[in-house]
């Protein structure tokens, strides 16, 4: 399968550190947490941390509800980031699922990025103001990504929004000067899975997208300036390389 050209640059600098598990689609499933059948099967790896351990990644719909599932080998959601008590080089621990919907989906400028569903917990800042919680509690995004070698070789960002840009955002936009939404999609942790339902208008959006799973740290800048938040350590890709070999319902 034809990489998407925004994912080329770090699927080589995940071969390269032997992050990368091979997986493969197949079958069909229903979108509970006891059924991991269809989607993105992978191999366990006993070098990742059991709690980011990807073994299976879906998306699938019913009516205008896309349900986002992802299972570990371990315990989903038991390893939180530690509080450093400042946000500049504080870290995100998330389970992405990264897309091939375009991000004007959720209201973001078109063509602005790779548009990936993320949840993720960072206790030392709060980036869902509209809703109840810390950021410490896992908590729902809408992310946009890009390539930045600011962060590291072949590495990603959540895209920087210029000082005195306006660029199209979601009205649940938390404020930060990034290309990031705070829905108040509520994850759902049981035993070894983690699921969201996502309502949208057009759930034909969804069927027709591909997608992976990631689960990653990711960090503030050090400077707290662009690049503000890097994707710094990958822990597990669902497919092994990036190539978003899910298909939604399938």
């Amino acid at each position: 399968m034809t990489l998407h050209p925004s994912f080329r640059h770090i699927t080589i600098a995940l071969v390269c550190t032997g992050l990368c598990q091979l997986a493969a689609a197949h079958g069909t499933g229903h979108g509970d947490h006891s059924d991991h059948s269809g989607g993105i099967q992978s191999a366990a790896a006993t070098k990742v941390k059991a709690p980011f351990d990807i073994v299976h990644t879906r998306i699938t719909t019913e009516g205008n509800i896309a349900t986002f599932h992802i299972a570990v080998s371990g315990k989903a959601g038991a390893s939180k980031p530690g509080k450093t008590g400042k946000l500049a080089g504080s870290k995100v621990f998330s389970y992405v699922w990264p897309t091939t919907m375009d991000p004007s989906v959720v209201g973001f400028e078109a063509k602005s990025g790779i548009l990936a569903f993320a949840v993720t917990s960072h206790p030392d800042f709060n980036d869902t103001p509209l809703f109840a919680g810390s950021g410490g509690d896992w908590h729902s995004h809408w992310v946009v990504l890009q390539p930045d070698d600011a962060c590291g070789k072949g590495a990603l960002k959540v895209v920087d929004i210029p000082e005195g840009a306006k660029p199209k955002l979601p009205k649940t936009w938390p404020g930060l000067p990034l290309l990031i939404d705070s829905p108040g999609w509520n994850p759902v942790f049981k035993g070894n899975t983690l699921e969201v339902k996502v309502p949208f208008d057009d759930i034909g959006v969804v069927k027709n997208a591909a997608f992976d799973g990631v689960a990653a740290g990711l960090r503030v800048n050090a400077s707290v300036h662009s690049p503000l938040l890097c994707v710094a350590d990958v822990f597990k890709v669902a497919s092994g390389n990036l190539s978003l070999p899910g298909k939604v319902d399938q």
